[in-house]
Order: structure tokens, then C-alpha cells, then sequence
């Protein structure tokens, strides 16, 4: 009889170890989001070819800036965002292989030793045996093995839900890294745009000195009234109080350069340099690209497997919870003969539970996981439709600042060759000093909006690069840059 129970038993466990595996959760499809067969391009913009499946490696390296290079690195160690987001990957990782321990049986080994009195007073087994206080020993040495028979895919949902948010932490990652570079060179880069603007404005401030010196000496002369000499002094006030300005934007980028490269910003500084700032080629590839490319779009896609993985653990609560859970172990008063057969014990036992009434509470968690689901799906396409969006307004701006910037160099051109004219004019006393000063402000105000404009051209290449995914392998048809 205890054979047949046994075999019993056994038979149960193994038709519980057979239906283990059934999902009682939907099967996890990406849904299908509209695309664009190509990007709305101006001549002569055509289609890169990016290989996506490469590493995409440091694309700041493109603009070839050797600081912007020693910036990035200092970064990838010192920033305190991107060290959280590797921690958060790590506990990712660490919360998956907990998870998926639980797909093995956990075995368990115990081991008790004591010595203890029976009390002779204790309730009765049987009325015809009477009891006996006695004091002895217990030695006890067991082996447990539990194992949950993953019936209707409950655990196996927990592992799928696992590994999607580890990968989407690790999409995050390299969200955080992308943001984190974007955000560096376009501090970096405005600065070197003001360092530019600067310069522009040390050169004019020259001129304007030396028109004030020939000014001053033609009214200590006579030759002329005050109010040239006057005149001349209140622009150069003007554009002296604007280098203050720009000065004080210049160390406000610096100070952020200093915060995401990890720095205290008492105790970081860049010198004021001179740089080209020459924006680099950027293959555009195709629309599709961007949902391979962009670490956001990743992370949004993995969310919804998360997402989905929960709906499986919610419905599986509809079904029996079995585990198997034998035992084998030894026990004696006489540690000797502790290893001995007649010391063996062993059970092997199954447990099934199932809900039979429960007031609705499992379909709610699972028309609450469902909603959770679809609360992902809307958040998956609205990152798709603003990277697509982002894409299209780097395409067009990189366009309007590239015309605007050939337009601004022949308003230098133009602008230079009126001060010119201007100079010898009032020189030869044709036209008066006021014909120079507004030459001169002309002259200087196309330099500035020639520094800006550039400059916007190279932030404008960096959130284009931001927006396609970051970096590339391979050299597709470049996007036209500013010369």
C-alpha cells in the first residue's frame, strides 16, 4: 500500500512536470508602428547607407575637436547620472538571475543537534498508555528539494519580464550615454562659439580705438565737432558692455561642461580658443533606421515586453499553483548511529492550490496589467512619432542654417567693403563721421551673426546625430556641411 501511494504520487508530479511550460499569457509581437519609406529632403540630400548592426563607437570623434575627444572621456568616467544608470543595469541584471533561479529546484540541507525533556503531563495519544517525562537526545539531518511546477508559465513570464527590463535598462544606458555626450558638446560647442564671437568683437573693439584716436585728433585740431569724437566713444562703451555680457554666457557653459564631466566648477576651466567648427558628414539612412538606431526607441520597445510578460503572471493566477517538495533526512537520539538504515526518513509529497472565489481580484490585476500593457504601446509610439519629428527638424535646419551662413559671409564681404568706402570718404571729408560709425556696426553685426550662425550649425549636426541614434560605421552619402 505505501508503494502503491508512492507511485501515486509520482504519477502526479510528472503530469504536473508535463503541463508545465503552457503560457496562460499572450504571446509578446512588437506592434507595428507607420513609417515613412524616406525622409522629406532638399537637394542634395540623398539617402546614407549606416550599418546598424556595427558599434556605433564615439561619434563625437566626427568633429574632430581633440578637446571636445578628452571632454567625452572624462565624461564616460566622472558623470554621476551615467554611474546611476549603470548601477540601475547592474541591479537589472542581478534582479534577472534571481528570477531565473526560480525555473530549478531549490534544495536545502539542514542540520539540528539537542538535547531535550519531554514533559510527562502532555495530552494523551491514548488513554491506556500513560506518559513518561524523559530527557534524551536529537540528532536530525535533512535534505529538502522544493520545486513549483510552472503550470501555467507564471515563472517563466517572470523571467521573460525580467530579461526585457534588463534590457531595457540597458537601452537606458546608452540613452543616458547619448544624452550625456549631446549635452556636453553642445555646451562645448557654444562656448567655442562665443569664444569665436568674442574674438570678433576683440577686433572690432581695436578699430573702433583707433577711429576714436582719429577722431579725437581731428577735433583737437578743429577739423571737426564733438560730436564725432562723441559719437565714437558711446559705440565702443557699447560693444565693450556687450564682451562683458557675452563673457558672463561663456562661463555658464563652462560651468555646465564642468558639472557633466563630474568636475567641481570652482575648479574647471577651458582657455578661450579659436576652433573650426566644421560639422561633420551624417549618413541619414532610411526612416526605419532611427527605430534600430535610437537607444529611447529601444528602451520604449522593451517596456512594452516588460509590460506584456505581467499580463502572463496576472492570468496565471486562474490556474492550480502545484509544487513538488520531497524530503530525504536522518534522525537519531544516538549520534553513532545517526547514519544508519533504521535512522533514514524520507516523504515526497505535492501540493496543489486553486482559487475557487476571490471577488474578482484576479481579473482586476489582469485588466490592470492589460491596461499597463497598452499604457506602453501609446508611450512606444509617441517616441517613434518624436524621433521621426527630430529627425525631420535636424534635416530642415541643417538646410536653412547652411544658406543662411553662405548668405552671412557675403554680408561680410558686403558690410567690409561699405567701411571701406565709408572711411575714405569721411578721410576725404565727403561724408561725415556718422556714415562710419553705422559702417562699422553693420560690419560688426555680420561677423556676429556669421559666429552664430555657425555655431547653430554645429549644435543643429548634434541634435541631428542625437536624434538618428548617436554614431555609425561606414560612410553613407554625407549630409551637404557648412564650409
Amino acid at each position: 500500500m505505501n508503494r502503491l501511494n508512492a507511485t501515486s504520487v509520482l504519477w502526479a508530479a510528472l503530469a504536473g512536470a508535463m503541463l508545465a511550460g503552457c503560457s496562460a499569457g499572450p504571446a509578446y509581437r512588437k506592434p507595428q508602428v507607420d513609417m515613412p519609406v524616406a525622409w522629406q529632403v532638399e537637394a542634395p540630400w540623398r539617402a546614407g547607407t549606416p550599418n546598424d548592426l556595427a558599434a556605433k563607437g564615439p561619434w563625437w570623434e566626427r568633429f574632430g575637436d581633440p578637446q571636445l575627444n578628452a571632454l567625452a572621456q572624462k565624461a564616460m568616467t566622472g558623470n554621476q547620472t551615467l554611474a546611476a544608470a549603470n548601477a540601475r543595469l547592474a541591479q537589472a541584471r542581478a534582479s534577472l538571475a534571481a528570477s531565473s533561479a526560480s525555473l530549478f529546484p531549490q534544495v536545502n540541507f539542514g542540520y539540528r543537534a539537542a538535547r531535550q525533556k519531554i514533559s510527562a503531563n502532555r495530552p494523551l495519544t491514548n488513554y491506556n498508555s500513560p506518559n513518561f517525562s524523559t530527557v534524551q537526545n536529537d540528532y536530525t539531518a535533512t535534505l529538502a528539494v522544493s520545486y513549483e511546477v510552472d503550470l501555467a508559465g507564471r515563472v517563466q513570464s517572470l523571467v521573460d519580464g525580467a530579461g526585457a527590463t534588463a534590457e531595457q535598462s540597458a537601452a537606458d544606458l546608452e540613452n543616458t550615454r547619448l544624452v550625456l555626450t549631446s549635452d556636453l558638446a553642445v555646451n562645448y560647442f557654444s562656448l567655442r562659439a562665443l569664444d569665436t564671437e568674442l574674438d570678433v568683437l576683440a577686433r572690432s573693439i581695436a578699430l573702433q580705438r583707433r577711429s576714436l584716436v582719429l577722431a579725437t585728433d581731428k577735433h583737437d585740431l578743429g577739423a571737426t565737432s564733438g560730436l564725432d569724437m562723441a559719437q565714437q566713444q558711446a559705440l565702443l562703451d557699447t560693444t565693450l558692455t556687450q564682451v562683458d555680457v557675452l563673457k558672463r554666457q561663456r562661463a555658464q557653459f563652462e560651468h555646465a561642461i564642468a558639472t557633466l564631466t563630474g568636475t567641481p566648477a570652482p575648479q574647471f576651466a577651458l582657455a578661450p580658443q579659436i576652433t573650426p567648427l566644421n560639422p561633420p558628414a551624417i549618413p541619414l539612412g532610411i526612416p526605419s533606421d532611427v527605430l534600430e538606431r535610437r537607444p529611447d526607441v529601444a528602451s520604449a520597445e522593451r517596456a512594452m515586453a516588460a509590460a506584456n510578460a505581467q499580463i502572463g503572471v496576472a492570468s496565471a493566477a486562474f490556474y492550480p499553483s502545484v509544487s513538488l517538495s520531497p524530503t530525504v533526512g536522518l534522525d537519531s537520539r544516538i549520534f553513532h548511529s545517526l547514519f544508519d538504515a533504521p535512522s533514514v526518513l524520507w516523504s515526497l509529497g505535492v501540493s496543489a492550490t486553486q482559487v475557487l472565489f476571490d471577488g474578482g481580484r484576479i481579473s482586476a490585476n489582469v485588466d490592470f496589467a492589460q491596461a499597463g500593457y497598452d499604457v506602453t504601446v501609446a508611450n512606444y509610439r509617441r517616441v517613434v512619432l518624436t524621433a521621426m519629428q527630430e529627425v525631420e527638424d535636424g534635416i530642415s535646419g541643417v538646410a536653412a542654417l547652411d544658406r543662411a551662413y553662405s548668405q552671412a559671409q557675403r554680408a561680410i564681404a558686403s558690410s567690409g567693403r561699405v567701411l571701406e568706402i565709408a572711411n575714405d570718404r569721411y578721410e576725404g571729408g565727403v561724408a561725415s563721421y556718422l556714415d562710419v560709425i553705422t559702417a562699422q556696426q553693420s560690419q560688426l553685426n555680420s561677423e556676429r551673426q556669421a559666429a552664430q550662425l555657425l555655431g547653430q550649425r554645429m549644435l543643429v549636426s548634434v541634435f541631428l546625430v542625437k536624434a538618428l541614434g548617436g554614431g555609425w560605421q561606414g560612410q553613407g552619402t554625407p549630409v551637404p556641411t557648412a564650409q
